[in-house]
């Protein structure tokens, strides 16, 4: 039998990067996955093939996390379909790098309805359907705590959620859910080209920073969200798990 045989989770922003590895970790420990997607449905449905191939369940739902009304579909889809929520991974996001001074009203309000506001309207939502003793990951950064410069918008959306994790575990701790928060360091992702990483100076730079010497692995960051959301982590709640090769210390 596998940890989480017979529980059901939703994972947004799954067809790609972290998200595809946290989908393919917890259909891997026995879950049947929902994998959440706004655009890239090819993406989606590879990864949902990719779950069926190796024996597991999945189901591919679009949903702009940002729109209420598509949040409350995503979740209404999932109770219908499965009968259950046990487990909510809220990966989704979307980066934005520049000094403060440049960025524009559209793109901090665009950040926020993704990354702040979406992750709110999914965590209300697992909040009133989760089956007692769930579990909730928010994704959030390192750089809440690193701010490095041009990161202002994307670290404050990102702080937004920490804090939302924090309360929201003590309100669902009467019911023996669980509330985290993962925050990555630099991960091989699709992010590191939008933000400039991979440039050769860049690069050296920040795998100088970080102890371990190497950037991080999507399924390195998925380990850590399935251990928290697995029958181990039970009695850890509140908590904000770094998985970013040494970089910080909370």
């Amino acid at each position: 039998m596998k940890d989480l045989d017979g529980k059901v989770a939703i994972v947004t922003g799954a067809s790609r990067g972290i998200g595809r590895a946290v989908a393919l970790n917890l259909a891997a420990s026995g879950a049947t996955v929902v994998v959440n997607y706004r655009a890239h449905s090819d993406s989606a449905a590879a990864v949902v093939a990719a779950i069926e191939q190796a024996g597991g369940t999945a189901v591919a739902i679009a949903a702009d996390i940002s729109c209420s009304k598509q949040t409350d579909a995503l979740f209404a889809e999932t109770l219908d379909r499965f009968g259950q929520l046990d487990i909510l991974v809220a990966n989704a996001g979307r980066s934005v790098f520049a000094p403060l001074v440049e960025v524009t009203e559209q793109e901090f309000e665009r950040t926020f309805a993704v990354n702040a506001k979406g992750t709110f309207l999914c965590l209300r939502q697992a909040a009133s359907v989760i089956s007692d003793h769930g579990r909730i990951v928010c994704v959030s950064t390192i750089g809440t705590v690193l701010n490095l410069p041009g990161g202002a918008i994307y670290f404050a959306s990102k702080a937004a959620i920490e804090q939302f994790c924090r309360i929201l575990a003590l309100e669902l701790a009467p019911r023996g859910v669980t509330v985290n928060i993962v925050s990555p360091g630099f991960t091989d992702t699709e992010m590191l080209d939008v933000t400039g990483i991979r440039e050769p100076a860049a690069l050296e730079k920040i795998i100088g920073m970080t102890p371990l010497a190497r950037l991080g692995q999507p399924a390195e960051v998925a380990a850590a969200i399935g251990f928290l959301v697995g029958p181990q982590a039970g009695w850890i709640t509140r908590q904000n798990l770094p998985a970013d090769g040494g970089i910080i210390s909370r």
